[in-house]
């Protein structure tokens, strides 16, 4: 099979095509023919090395999937032909960009029917880190106010249509370019952070998704009680002990395979309130090209690898 590997750190040129052999599914495991593979901030930081989580290369990077079960074991949650997406193993190595994976079944779910393959590979690790953060850690309800920065973003774009579907009021920090796709996608209000301090404009929110790593400025905006969601700083202790002294409640997340979540997402991408923006496409052999836009902090949603 073909898939993506590097054998050094540095930039997407690093990235290179090479004939691999296809692995063999353990007990437990299905063997899915990749169809399309999202490219995601964290693969970007894994291939130049700013971000070692699988340690030293040679290593394949790449954890969103979506595509067709080629075996299954007997027993298995799944057969062969059917349609899965996921986001298996991480954070450790999941070798996404290629044609064939290998996944354990229960790390994986039925992709939503209403998408290709290529809008169901850009939901997964986006997904689940803002349904993790707003429904399993902030546990947001009907009528809750909710701060997204970064709303434009792969994981921002998701969190507020998840946070709509969830019946939140949503109030979205966007550039003004992007001002007419935040809105698109169901957000109540949109501040332009680059002329607007959003802790002088916002007041009195039950929840903050923050994605910038501005949590502790993002304190000023909360109700007493509220929840501070982090996805970039979740491992800051002091940031942690902080914001639980200032009467508040510190969600650090970081993203886990979780099956039920990526039905209940299925779910509502198939009600009609959750859809992925895929703003560029390109094929397995470019994978250098999707790093360079990812990492250039231009894309709009989120950026494909189509695969076969």
């Amino acid at each position: 099979m073909r898939a993506v590997i590097q054998k050094s750190f540095g930039g997407p040129e690093v990235l290179e095509v090479v004939e691999a052999e296809r692995p063999e599914p353990l007990a437990a495991e299905v063997l899915v023919r990749v169809h399309a593979a999202a490219v995601n901030p964290v693969d970007v930081a894994v291939r130049a090395g700013s971000f070692p989580l699988l340690g030293e290369p040679p290593f394949g990077v790449g954890w969103d999937i979506s595509g067709v079960v080629e075996e299954a074991a007997p027993g298995s949650r799944f057969r062969a032909g059917d349609e899965v997406y996921g986001m298996p193993f991480f954070p450790r190595a999941a070798n996404g960009y290629a044609e064939y994976v290998a996944v354990p079944s229960r790390q994986v779910a039925r992709k939503p029917a209403s998408l290709d393959h290529v809008h169901a590979a850009a939901l997964p690790l986006a997904a689940l880190t803002a349904w993790q953060g707003l429904v399993d850690a902030a546990r947001v309800s009907e009528g809750d106010r909710v701060l997204v920065h970064r709303a434009a973003g792969g994981v921002g774009h998701l969190a507020v249509q998840i946070a709509k579907a969830r019946g939140a009021h949503v109030i979205a920090l966007a550039s003004a370019a992007r001002h007419d796709f935040v809105r698109g996608l169901g957000a109540d209000e949109v501040i332009d952070y680059k002329v607007t301090d959003f802790t002088e404009a916002v007041r009195n929110a039950d929840v903050v998704f923050d994605s910038t790593s501005q949590g502790e400025r993002s304190l000023a905006v909360l109700r007493p009680g509220g929840t501070l969601v982090s996805i970039m700083e979740h491992y800051d202790r002091d940031l942690a002990a902080k914001v639980e002294a200032a009467g508040y409640r510190f969600a650090g997340i970081s993203v886990e395979p979780d099956y039920a979540a990526l039905e209940a997402i299925a779910e509502l991408v198939d009600a009609g309130k959750v859809r992925p923006h895929v703003c560029a496409t390109f094929p397995l052999a470019e994978a250098g090209r999707a790093h360079e836009l990812v990492g250039s902090g231009r894309a709009q949603g989120k950026v494909v690898l189509t695969v076969g």
